[in-house]
C-alpha cells in the first residue's frame, strides 16, 4: 500500500477534519502518500485530487465541515460515472480510499471494492443512524449544539410563558431528538421510533401549567410531523401560546465536542492500520469504546436500534 485516498462524502458532519487529519498524518508516519478527492466522488470521476502534507492538516482539528469539501454524486451512481472513477483511480496510483461519510457513501464504497479497489468506510453523519456503530462521527457536535439552543430558547420562553417546538434533523432516526431533549430537560420528545400522541404532549403542557411552570420545550424530530402544524393543534387544546424554531442546518456546523474529536482520530487511524494489513471492504466502527472492524456489506444491513430505555427515562424525568 504505497497510495492512499480519502475523500468526503454526503452530508458534511463536525469531526470529519480530525478524521482527516488521522488519515493523512498516520499515513505520512507510514511513509505512504496520501491524496485529497475533492468533493466526493464527483473528484473521483474529474480528477480532482491534490496530494497532502503535513502542513495540509495543520490546524483542522478543532473546525467543523470538511476541508476537501463534499458533495452527492449522481453520475458516479451510473455504469459510465463508476468507470471514469475506476480510471482515475488507476491513472493517479491510488491503493485503497478511504471513504467518510454515511450508508449512501459506503454503498459507493461497496460497488468499489466490488471492482477491485481497497475500501474502509468511517461513519461521518450527525443523525447517528448507522446501527453497526454506537455512534457515528459528528454525533454528539449535533446534540451539543441542540442542547445551546433549547437554553437559550427556555430563556426567552419562560419570560412570555410560551411552549415552544425545536425541530432537530433525524428523520428516519431519533437519536439527535431523544439525547438533547433529554440533556436539555425537554417535556416531550418526539421522534419516528415512537408513535405520536398528540393529547399526551397537551396533557404534560397543562400539567405543568397546573403547577406553576413558566415554559414548555418540546422537542421534534424533522418528519414526524409538520411544526406548525403542531403547533396549531396545542395552541387549541390547552390555549398555551406555542412557538416553532426550526433549527435547519446550524446542527451541521461548529466546533466538534472533544468527544468527535477522539472517536475521529482513533477511527482515521483505523482505517489506514486496516488498509496496511491487506483488509479491504470494511468500515470502522466503536462498540463499547473499542474501535473495530466488520464488512461493509454487514454493516449496511445492521438495523439501528433506538434505545427504548432511555426514552423511557426522558419521560419518567419530564413529569
Amino acid at each position: 500500500m504505497k497510495t492512499i485516498g480519502i475523500l468526503t462524502s454526503g452530508g458534511d458532519a463536525p469531526g470529519m477534519n480530525a478524521a482527516i487529519r488521522a488519515v493523512v498524518r498516520t499515513g505520512i508516519f507510514n511513509k505512504m502518500k496520501v491524496m485529497a478527492v475533492k468533493q466526493g466522488y464527483n473528484g473521483l470521476i474529474n480528477g480532482d485530487i491534490d496530494e497532502m502534507n503535513l502542513s495540509s492538516v495543520a490546524d483542522i482539528i478543532h473546525r467543523g465541515g470538511t476541508i476537501i469539501r463534499t458533495a452527492r454524486s449522481e453520475e458516479f451512481m451510473t455504469e459510465k460515472g463508476l468507470k471514469k472513477a475506476l480510471n482515475v483511480i488507476d491513472v493517479f496510483g491510488i491503493d485503497g480510499l478511504i471513504i467518510l461519510g454515511g450508508d449512501g457513501s459506503f454503498r459507493g464504497a461497496q460497488t468499489l471494492n466490488e471492482r477491485g479497489i481497497a475500501c474502509v468506510g468511517i461513519p461521518c453523519t450527525i443523525d447517528n443512524d448507522m446501527g453497526y456503530t454506537d455512534y457515528t462521527i459528528g454525533f454528539f457536535t449535533a446534540v451539543e449544539t441542540v442542547v445551546d439552543a433549547i437554553s437559550k430558547i427556555r430563556d426567552t420562553s419562560a419570560s412570555h410563558g410560551r411552549a415552544n417546538i425545536i425541530e432537530v434533523m433525524g428523520r428516519r432516526c431519533g437519536d439527535i431528538a431523544l439525547y438533547s431533549g433529554m440533556a436539555g430537560g425537554a417535556e416531550s420528545i418526539i421522534v419516528p421510533e415512537e408513535e405520536l400522541d398528540v393529547d399526551k404532549v397537551c396533557k404534560r403542557l397543562i400539567q405543568g401549567r397546573n403547577r406553576g411552570k413558566l415554559h414548555s420545550i418540546i422537542i421534534l424530530a424533522e418528519g414526524v410531523g409538520n411544526a406548525y402544524e403542531l403547533s396549531k393543534s396545542i395552541e387549541e387544546k390547552t390555549d398555551i401560546e406555542t412557538r416553532v424554531t426550526i433549527l435547519g442546518h446550524i446542527q451541521r456546523g461548529g466546533t466538534p465536542t472533544a468527544f468527535d474529536r477522539i472517536v475521529a482520530s482513533r477511527m482515521g487511524f483505523k482505517a489506514v492500520e486496516l488498509l496496511m494489513e491487506g483488509k479491504s471492504g470494511v468500515a470502522v466502527g466503536i462498540k463499547e469504546n473499542k474501535i473495530y472492524s466488520i464488512p461493509l456489506e454487514e454493516a449496511l444491513n445492521v438495523e439501528k436500534a433506538f434505545d427504548e430505555k432511555m426514552f423511557d427515562i426522558a419521560r419518567v424525568l419530564s413529569i
